[in-house]
């Protein structure tokens, strides 16, 4: 079987997480070097952003997440994959290079484009309602709907964040948590 082929350049943290995306779909990709990212990188990310698109797709932890945030910030129009903790996860280690193929191109598949802040409908009201936020179980249910709905992990303020700019819709949201209960 041939392996599907992704246009965008996908911005990774380093060679093991290549090698995995490698093993998935054929793709170039972009090695950040963890979260110390040489000033040599923006250049070639620059390059692919303008040319092909980019595409974040770093290891679901606390590094990658900030290394996500700086590239996306620079990089407005990026879309973004993410990969749920369980299936990044073998031997207590946590990244891209852990999933299997098919997660990986599930994710890639999935991958967001970003809008501006502000320009969303979800509201602080919403995660009340569905007890995202506030409850002693809204950790648990917001990390399963960032799963369902492939936005990954966030506490309460950037759980609405990437609701409102991966352009979630009313509908998918209330399909997803619906299935939480």
């Amino acid at each position: 079987m041939e392996k599907k082929i992704i246009k965008e350049a996908i911005i990774v943290e380093g060679r093991d997480d290549t090698a995995a995306i490698n093993r998935a779909v054929e793709a170039v990709t972009i090695e950040t070097h963890g979260f110390g990212m040489p000033d040599s990188i923006w250049p070639q990310i620059d390059k692919a952003y303008r040319d092909q698109g980019i595409i974040v797709f770093t290891d679901p932890d606390y590094a990658g997440e900030k290394i996500r945030r700086k590239i996306a910030e620079k990089y407005p129009e990026c879309r973004q994959a993410f990969l749920p903790k369980g299936k990044a996860l073998k031997n207590g280690n946590v990244g891209v290079e852990n999933a299997r193929p098919e997660d990986i191109i599930e994710a890639l598949e999935k991958a967001h484009c970003t809008l501006s802040a502000g320009s969303g409908i979800f509201t602080e009201k919403d995660l009340s309602d569905w007890d995202l936020a506030g409850g002693p179980s809204a950790r648990a249910r917001r990390e399963k709907l960032g799963n369902l709905l492939s936005i990954g992990y966030g506490n309460s303020k950037s759980f609405l964040r990437k609701l409102n700019q991966f352009q979630i819709s009313r509908e998918e949201f209330l399909e997803k948590v619906k299935e939480l209960e």
